[in-house]
């Protein structure tokens, strides 16, 4: 299986160097801009040239920009696209575009399950009966550094657990795009972006990322938490967010089946 990766920060270098081991899984090009000054794989310019290296699948890993940029022109060659900007579909223009061009071109769309288990019972669970979804990220502060945390609350003084923003999926996801898109990936298979809640929490005991829903309806109740140690490069990415691209790929290349 031939995979193409756009984006060589901490995720993409992290997924390349996993999958290095994996002699049926071949990297055949990387996009990134800038230029990074070391990769072990060929690096290209822009997405015509990364397609031309013929791919079976790639895979976004530079945020939701990215996203926006190559997303169309990669679903409308009929390549499958694996996303971990997910966040970036709560943008409503973007999300349509995007499933139009993968109906009009026929690539694929693909979510992977990121920081958070339970996805495939959540969407189960919006097929028998859904009626509210309930997400709470916890981080510690130097997770929230960087991003628009820092203009509601002032991190450095934290002493205990504080909710600073209580909102829909939509507005965190992107107003968070570095922390949220597991909030997408929440919605996406459950009620979507206006009917899920969400609080984030700014946490100075926190060890590592902890990410909880749960989800009620006529089937029932779904409660899952996650406490997940955080990348070494990138205190924002829980550990498991990259394991699940790896996972994903696995799957598709036949390396695992379940």
């Amino acid at each position: 299986m031939r995979i193409a990766v756009i984006g060589y920060g901490a995720i993409g270098r992290f997924l390349i160097s996993q999958l290095n081991c994996e002699p049926d899984i071949e990297t055949c090009a990387v996009l990134s801009l800038p230029r990074p000054d070391a990769c072990s794989k060929p690096v290209v310019d822009d997405v015509d040239e990364l397609l031309s290296t013929r791919p079976d699948l790639v895979v976004e890993c530079a945020g939701h920009g990215a996203l926006r940029a190559f997303g169309e022109a990669i679903l409308r060659h009929g390549t499958d696209l694996l996303v971990v900007s997910v966040g970036a579909l709560a943008d409503s223009d973007l999300e349509t575009a995007l499933r139009f061009a993968s109906s009009a071109g026929g690539g694929k769309l693909l979510i992977p399950g990121g920081a958070l288990g339970g996805i495939d019972a959540l969407s189960a669970a919006r097929e028998a009966g859904l009626s509210s979804v309930d997400y709470i990220g916890r981080k510690a502060p130097a997770a929230w550094k960087g991003t628009a945390a820092e203009k509601i609350v002032q991190l450095d003084r934290v002493t205990e657990p504080h909710t600073f923003i209580d909102c829909e999926a939509r507005t965190a996801a992107l107003t968070f795009p570095q922390n949220a898109n597991v909030v997408a990936a929440i919605a996406l298979a459950g009620l979507g972006f206006d009917k899920t809640r969400v609080r984030l929490i700014v946490d100075p005991q926190a060890e590592g990322n902890v990410h909880s829903y749960v989800a009620r309806g006529e089937f029932g109740e779904i409660s899952t938490i996650i406490r997940s140690k955080t990348l070494a490069a990138n205190p924002k990415t829980s550990i498991l967010a990259p394991f699940s691209l790896v996972q994903t790929i696995k799957k598709r290349s036949g390396l695992i089946s379940a």
